[in-house]
């Protein structure tokens, strides 16, 4: 017997906020099938707002409800049975950041959760990898948002530490980074891959796979060290305006993918790794999988 259903995702980030919808596929005697559907990309950039101003504008919170309400009736349209929203580094760090939730639970009756920096890692580590990584291999996860970055080091198939670090493009692009948060981050990297031979590199988020897709590698073949190094110079020797006219980036791409690049070059330089690989997955994938996997659970208690 197959069961198909539709459950959603909805990533409120610092730099763009995200509906993703998901067919769970379901057969008697077979692994569960999580397949995409629908994603919607709004570059919201809220980060820009609270990381200098420590509040979100009314602009950007009228545009959050006008898009929260507008990911209600898509959802409704597409006869989602379940859904999820997590807000994450700019809701959690903004003054009305509570005040925002509660206008959109009144809006759009979207009832939205902001999750730590140590729960969305979790989340995204969480995310069903086996069909991307070697189980005989060592990974460090780098998701790199607008707010924030999560790393996790996945050893064998198995998630071993993971942490969050107050480094993302939107606070990069703003000068909001400060030395030693970097001194941090390359401590706890070198500490979290000392004891492993070979590390690679696994590296989620909108601007490594608009890279990935650049590069015109098949999935699941990594970029390597030296590809990912050039192209971050060929960038860096475009204005932002040549970027969107010549190399075809979004605007809203244009300037955070500079940012972006810096982080996981830094984060292979400082692990040893020479590739990395793009499994085109994200917090939203992890939210459907959460969804999904406690719905399970409360139904065999």
């Amino acid at each position: 017997m197959l069961s198909i259903k539709k459950y959603a995702a909805i990533d409120i980030g610092s730099n763009a906020v995200r509906l993703l919808i998901s067919n769970i596929i379901e057969e008697k005697g077979k692994p569960v099938l999580f397949k995409k559907n629908s994603l919607v990309r709004v570059p919201i950039r809220l980060g820009a707002d609270v990381f200098i101003k420590q509040k979100i504008s009314k602009e950007n919170t009228q545009r959050i409800l006008d898009t929260m309400l507008a990911f209600k009736l898509l959802m409704k349209s597409h006869k989602v049975v379940k859904y999820k929203a997590c807000a994450t580094s700019a809701m959690r760090e903004s003054s009305n950041g509570k005040k925002i939730v509660d206008l959109v639970l009144k809006h759009s009756d979207i009832s939205i959760d902001v999750i730590e920096g140590e729960e969305e890692a979790a989340i995204i580590a969480a995310t069903d990898l086996n069909k991307f990584i070697d189980d005989n291999k060592t990974y460090l996860y780098v998701d790199v948002g607008g707010g924030s970055t999560e790393f996790s080091i996945i050893h064998r198939g198995k998630q071993e530490t993971s942490k969050s670090f107050k480094i993302g493009t939107v606070r990069l692009l703003n000068d909001m980074v400060k030395k030693e948060a970097w001194e941090e981050l390359e401590h706890w990297i070198k500490t979290s891959v000392k004891n492993y031979d070979k590390i690679d590199v696994l590296g989620s988020g909108g601007n490594i796979n608009k890279i990935f897709k650049i590069s015109g590698k098949a999935l699941g073949k990594p970029l390597t060290y030296f590809y990912l190094s050039s192209y971050f110079h060929l960038l860096q020797s475009y204005s932002y305006e040549e970027r969107i006219t010549e190399l075809s980036l979004n605007q809203d791409r244009a300037d955070v993918i500079i940012p972006a690049m810096r982080i996981y070059l830094s984060a292979m330089k400082w692990s040893g790794s020479k590739y990395i690989y793009v499994p085109k997955i994200g917090l939203a994938d992890g939210i459907i999988k959460s969804i999904y996997y406690d719905t399970v659970s409360s139904n065999t208690q």
